[in-house]
């Protein structure tokens, strides 16, 4: 926020700003290693549970501020100094993938190829867990609610939001590799997947001379720096869609659309979640599933305006085909994933159950994101179909195209 002021109100340069800030935030890393602080002992709690709630309380407050203040003081600069740990994240991963020498442990498949269960539930689970790497909804978000009103000149778009897919792209790969390296059964398999990749990073690390604690915190800060920024971020693009559907303006209108956007990760961290055993497990594990089927019905809603546009503009006569053929793939997965996801909690023993308590969140949030889907499909299908009929040479100039 210090960079942010006088990037803002002095007439310091970028490159001076990044050679000033960038090291410090170094020198925090090395420092922070020595002077752990431990709630649970600061403020005397009875378990490490209690403490991570107060964490999750902090950290919605700061999802909160960050997302009413403006976009220069925080997400800017906090986005610009994040960015080189992302490419230090890089370099640093492919050198010990192609140098390290470590073997691949973790074996390929768990279950055996043709088996009962192989292609269940890989099918279509596999699409939704990845596919935030490859094809993101969020980023569609992010895209046209912060990326278009940063960017120099529109030229700039694509290396900015291609370029950074594919950067995303090389994480998910390098966040496959700090498991492959270890055995099936590990102990470290246990711990949050956060600590997973940092230890691999450590690992790495350790090949160019840096000390594995180091490294490890090291990796840490780069996955909290990119979890933060998306967390923060979509609160940001909830509060600016509830302002655009309300019309709320102003600071009134920020904090009101802010504190609804909170309140619903609020409420849910409140509770006690279980699995479908009725088993206690974190609450990213239990949403992961709901939040990459989200992520990807609405990745393939940017895909039916993009399918529109191309049919009311391109040249070519077959272009909408590019982007329509995977629009119905991601809607099929992700409608697919969601159904199963509700199935394993209202499905016991081939009869149908409603689950109770708490249990209820996660297929009610299902069964609301597949209406959302059909909506969707029967709002842009007839678009689709009226296009696909126009007779040729009819393509508008696409100035007043608009999908619901």
């Amino acid at each position: 926020m210090i960079m942010g002021l006088l990037l803002r109100y002095t007439k310091i340069k970028l490159s001076v700003a990044t050679a000033i800030f960038l090291p410090l935030v170094a020198v925090a890393i090395w420092i922070g290693q020595y002077i752990p602080f431990n709630l649970q002992d600061v403020l005397g709690l009875a378990s490490p549970k209690d403490a991570q709630r107060i964490w999750n309380f902090i950290i919605i407050l700061y999802c909160f501020i960050a997302g009413i203040i403006p976009v220069w003081l925080l997400l800017q600069p906090r986005g610009h100094l994040g960015g080189y740990f992302l490419y230090a994240t890089l370099v640093v991963a492919f050198i010990g993938i192609l140098f390290g020498g470590f073997d691949t442990q973790f074996p390929a498949w768990t279950n055996a190829f043709g088996s009962e269960n192989f292609w269940t539930p890989m099918i279509p689970m596999l699409f939704i867990t990845v596919a935030c790497g490859a094809c993101s909804g969020f980023h569609s978000l992010v895209s046209s609610g912060t990326t278009s009103k940063q960017l120099a000149k529109e030229s700039d778009a694509k290396f900015v939001g291609y370029g950074m897919m594919l950067a995303e792209a090389a994480v998910a790969m390098i966040a496959l590799t700090t498991v492959m390296m270890l055995p099936k059964g590990d102990a470290l398999l246990s711990k949050s997947p956060n600590f997973i990749f940092a230890n691999g990073l450590g690992s790495f690390m350790e090949l160019i001379g840096i000390s594995k604690a180091f490294g490890i915190s090291f990796g840490l800060m780069a996955f909290t720096t990119f979890v933060y920024d998306t967390l923060d971020v979509c609160i940001r693009l909830g509060r600016f869609i509830i302002q655009e559907i309300t019309g709320w303006k102003g600071w009134t209108g920020r904090v009101i659309s802010t504190l609804l956007t909170v309140g619903i990760p609020l409420a849910l961290m409140s509770i006690n979640l279980t699995d479908p055993n009725g088993n206690p497990i974190p609450i990213w594990s239990l949403f992961w599933k709901t939040f990459g089927s989200s992520n990807q019905l609405l990745a393939a809603l940017t895909l039916v305006g993009i399918t529109v546009w191309l049919q009311r503009t391109a040249k070519n006569p077959r272009a909408w085909l590019a982007t329509f053929i995977p629009t119905i793939f991601m809607f099929t997965m992700s409608t697919w994933a969601l159904i199963n996801t509700m199935a394993s909690y209202t499905f016991k023993d081939g009869a149908f159950v409603i689950p109770s308590g708490s249990n209820i969140v996660v297929p009610l949030l299902c069964v609301i994101y597949i209406i959302l889907a059909i909506w969707v499909v029967i709002e842009c299908a007839p678009a689709i179909i009226r296009n696909a009929r126009r007779p040729k040479g009819t393509a508008s100039t696409g100035a007043n195209v608009s999908v619901n």
